[in-house]
């Protein structure tokens, strides 16, 4: 059976109701040659005549009575299901997925998610902890927070937050760190000391620092510690057990409670761009466009008050 243009069911009920088909083009804003001709197509189509037409007017068949009151369903439910995606439109709810590196989900998130729940109570958010480069399409992400040295050339939307700038932390006074009798004037003298690092690929660890005078210098060293949680190496910092580059807002807190110091001052380690992707800008769902409007503003600010360490 051949799937029914439903367009002239919707014609036909429009017509019926209007008493004309001057007034249902008027209505449908067609030319009345087009809706003559799909009124004489739907009869065609059905094998009966529905409407009796004449310089009075027209007048239902009595198949044609019957037949409209299925027509008036199909018009009643095609407006039903606009009303739906209006509503929806209007109002942000539903689900969004969210890809976020832990250090950004610990600081930040677990402050801004609560405010953005509160503010939009029909929104629900699956949140995906991970440090691992997140493929948007494939795994049905809607928003993913990424820091990296530039933005990828890609097809996806890039949005960026804030600069996010890392420094060389140790303990000022505990453990292993502590009990190292080396000055720490120059890169040169980090090969003397353990080291703390995010796990990495390419398995190549080194620092890339550049002095105030614009000399460039990279130092290679083998982590003792090497973890995807930027929270466990902060932790591990503190306790003496290496020298750790950790972001600015990460590090704030603890420099401020003299837990941490930072080391090497006019030396300085790239700075990553914090920014939002997503896959297209035209077509988001309310929800997600909200949610991404509610970090361009909040995030920016949060991270902020945090890069002042030193």
């Amino acid at each position: 059976m051949a799937i029914p243009d439903l367009t002239n069911y919707l014609i036909f009920a429009r017509v019926v109701a209007t008493g004309s088909i001057s007034a249902g083009a008027r209505e449908l804003n067609m030319p009345k040659s087009t809706v003559s001709r799909r009124l004489t197509e739907l009869e065609e189509e059905q094998g009966v005549r529905l409407l009796h037409r004449s310089t009075r007017g027209l007048k239902l068949t009595e198949i044609g009575q019957a037949f409209l009151v299925h027509c008036e369903t199909l018009v009643a439910a095609a407006e039903a299901a606009q009303q739906v995606t209006q509503m929806v439109q209007e109002t942000p709810r539903g689900e969004i997925h969210v890809s976020s590196p832990y250090a950004i989900s610990q600081s930040m998130l677990v402050t801004l998610l609560p405010e953005f729940l509160a503010l939009y109570p029909e929104v629900r958010i699956n949140l995906m902890v991970t440090n691992r480069p997140v493929n948007l399409i494939d795994e049905g992400v809607d928003v993913a927070l990424r820091v990296r040295p530039f933005i990828e050339d890609s097809s996806l939307i890039a949005r960026p937050l804030a600069d996010s700038p890392s420094t060389l932390f140790r303990s000022p006074n505990r453990g292993d760190v502590a009990r190292i009798d080396k000055p720490l004037r120059h890169p040169l003298d980090l090969v003397h000391y353990p080291h703390l690092s995010l796990h990495y690929t390419s398995g190549r660890y080194r620092y890339d620092l550049t002095a105030q005078s614009g000399e460039k210098l990279t130092v290679s060293f083998r982590p003792r510690l090497i973890t995807d949680d930027m929270i466990v190496l902060r932790e591990a910092a503190i306790e003496g057990l290496g020298i750790v580059s950790l972001p600015n807002y990460l590090g704030e807190q603890a420099v401020q409670d003299r837990l941490l110091v930072p080391i090497l001052p006019d030396w300085s380690l790239p700075v990553g761009i914090m920014h939002m992707v997503y896959p297209y800008r035209r077509g988001l769902l309310p929800a997600v466009r909200v949610f991404i409007d509610f970090l361009a503003e909040r995030l920016p600010a949060t991270a902020q008050r945090s890069l002042n360490t030193t």
